[in-house]
């Protein structure tokens, strides 16, 4: 698993999984205002089971503690597996034990968290696979569910990609609108080392005559925005190590072999993020006692 770089913090997740809980519970984390689960006997206790039905790397676990935790804090919860962790299908990924209102109250969003966080994973991990034989690198994008950034990029680490920059603060990335507003190439990465000189700074081509220009100009990784592979390989023999080279647009499966062995240092993709489908995963209830 990749070293994590930008998992959320613990006020985050709790941040996180509260908005969750009052979206579903009509405003405000109380899960009395669970109207199907008062059905159920107020003392009955349950015990809940959490398989997933296809193959996958785990990815959520702090989610499912923060959201048991909210929702009432006396679920025991078992986990049977870790974050990026590799899962066969029927596997059992926890267990709760605890009201069986409240476990109920529970279910929907532990499934959400896991499922869509497990995907991102999952989806990254089988993308690392075409690649990891190679020096190349696998990177997400800022292309993610709004409110949901850091957690995927933390979904990203535990399936063995690497995260990007995180938004708009953290790094320079130059694209073609900036560029045509600053007034080129050149003009655009003057400017950012004179506003903030201890930030990455990448700017992304379009045209073998501006990856000339970014790599003369002293950018420290150019974006090859659709570059064919006979380009890259073009692109990596001009660059000659004057700075790092990343391939972004139309990524897919059988080009992440063919591109890897380029020489590129980096692969963007935002299908790890953005076109993932969710774990199907199944939470069985077993009443324990009335």
């Amino acid at each position: 698993m990749a070293a994590i770089q930008h998992k959320p913090t613990h006020s985050d997740i709790q941040k996180h999984v509260r908005d969750a809980l009052r979206e579903d519970l009509g405003g405000r984390v109380n899960n009395h205002d669970d109207i199907t689960a008062s059905l159920i006997p107020a003392q009955q206790t349950a015990k809940a089971t959490i398989i997933t039905r296809e193959d996958m790397v785990m990815c959520g676990l702090d989610w499912v503690y923060a959201t048991c935790q909210q929702v009432d804090s006396t679920i025991k919860i078992t986990a049977h597996v870790k974050d990026g962790q590799r899962v066969s299908a029927n596997a059992v990924l926890f267990t709760l034990i605890g009201n069986a209102r409240a476990l109920l109250t529970a279910e929907r969003t532990v499934l959400n968290f896991v499922q869509f966080l497990s995907a991102t994973a999952t989806t990254t991990y089988n993308y690392v696979q075409y690649i990891k034989h190679s020096q190349t690198r696998l990177l997400d994008t800022r292309k993610t569910i709004p409110g949901f950034r850091l957690a995927q990029k933390y979904a990203v680490a535990c399936g063995g990609g690497i995260n990007h920059r995180v938004g708009v603060y953290d790094a320079f990335l130059i694209k073609e609108n900036h560029i045509a507003a600053c007034g080129g190439i050149t003009a655009a990465v003057n400017q950012a080392k004179i506003l903030a000189p201890n930030k990455p700074l990448e700017v992304e081509v379009e045209t073998f005559t501006e990856l000339e220009e970014a790599t003369l100009a002293g950018a420290d990784i150019i974006m090859l925005d659709n570059f064919s592979t006979e380009q890259v390989k073009s692109a990596v023999a001009f660059v000659n190590g004057r700075c790092k080279l990343e391939v972004s647009g139309n990524i897919t499966h059988h080009r992440l072999t063919e591109l890897c062995n380029t020489g590129v240092d980096y692969i963007s993709s935002g299908a790890l993020t953005k076109t993932v489908q969710a774990i199907d995963l199944s939470m069985r209830l077993n009443i324990t006692k009335s």
